[in-house]
């Protein structure tokens, strides 16, 4: 990993009430997003590893939720041991058979679940795809909210401790990405999907998720596009020949994700593989669906307008 990665700054830069951006509760969600969800009040949850997740069949941490400190009031999810994943089925009548993972950031620690999920999701079905949050495994964090805020200061002002949890938890996070795509593709008819239509996204430590699983992968867990939203501290990239289309976003003034996503894109290049790349003169890391009056607001529409061209909005045959 170049040292750039962990520099200090970098993480310094990532306040984390300002990354947790994003609405408290379901209801405050901009308009757009509410235009159609699903029938049920809830998501359904499919647990990704019904005998229990391998390697960390012993971990024994209790999910929770908490809400970063006002004025941002984001909700995040901590203390992941058992993968899981969200579903968010479009209306019927527009359903064009096309799956996205999502896979929220939080460097981790946390999923920021609101605007790098829900919104994502509700954006997604919106336009007839069915949407999939995963909730891949984390470190265990501190159980009160207090300490678990200056635990993830602590770390993030650590270059090495950051080195050591992403190489802890990547392994871990990366089969838990691999497996959902497999569940999904498993799943496809009973769910109404295209078992050559299931893609992944990811934000942040979302993004090195999903770019991992585009990098690694066998023909079960094979994504059909991925899209790593200012994907950050991805090590290896040795693209393989089957490595699905590729789309990034990320803005310039990021320092931790800018580098690793031109690297990225590089890779892909060189490898004569399809990629496209959005970088936004300012947006700072972990914008998600967030709006700040930027041209980096725009990037979710770049992102229907890439997969329209691939053909993964059109109507099922």
């Amino acid at each position: 990993m170049h040292s750039h990665f962990f520099h200090p700054a970098a993480w310094r830069c990532l306040n984390f009430t300002q990354y947790m951006t994003g609405s408290r509760y379901f209801i405050e969600v901009d308009k757009e997003y509410q235009m159609t969800f699903q029938t049920a009040s809830q998501p359904p949850v499919i647990s990704i590893w019904p005998n229990g997740a391998p390697g960390t069949e012993d971990w024994t941490p209790s999910e929770q939720e908490g809400v970063a400190p006002p004025p941002y009031n984001s909700r995040f999810i901590r203390n992941v041991c058992n993968p899981t994943l969200m579903a968010f089925f479009p209306d019927p009548s527009i359903a064009n058979g096309t799956a996205v993972i999502i896979c929220p950031g939080g460097a981790f620690h946390a999923l920021a679940i609101d605007h790098e999920g829900i919104k994502v999701a509700r954006w997604l079905t919106n336009r007839g795809m069915t949407a999939f949050i995963l909730k891949y495994r984390l470190i265990k964090t501190m159980e009160r909210d207090e300490d678990y805020f200056k635990q993830l200061m602590s770390n993030m002002e650590d270059p090495a401790k950051m080195r050591e949890i992403t190489e802890q938890q990547g392994p871990f996070a990366l089969a838990d990405g691999q497996q959902a795509v497999q569940v999904v593709r498993q799943r496809a008819t009973e769910w109404g999907l295209l078992p050559d239509r299931i893609g992944m996204m990811g934000f942040s430590a979302g993004g090195n998720v999903a770019a991992n699983v585009a990098l690694h992968h066998d023909a079960n867990s094979h994504p059909d596009f991925v899209a790593p939203i200012y994907g950050a501290l991805i090590e290896e990239m040795v693209v393989p020949p089957d490595a699905p289309p590729l789309f990034i976003a990320v803005a310039n003034d990021d320092d931790l994700a800018v580098d690793t996503c031109l690297r990225l894109y590089c890779a892909w290049k060189e490898a004569k593989l399809p990629a496209e790349l959005h970088i936004y003169a300012a947006g700072g890391h972990g914008f998600g669906m967030n709006k700040q009056g930027l041209p980096v607001d725009g990037w979710v529409k770049c992102f229907g307008d890439w997969l329209q061209a691939l053909g993964f909005l059109n109507s099922r045959q």
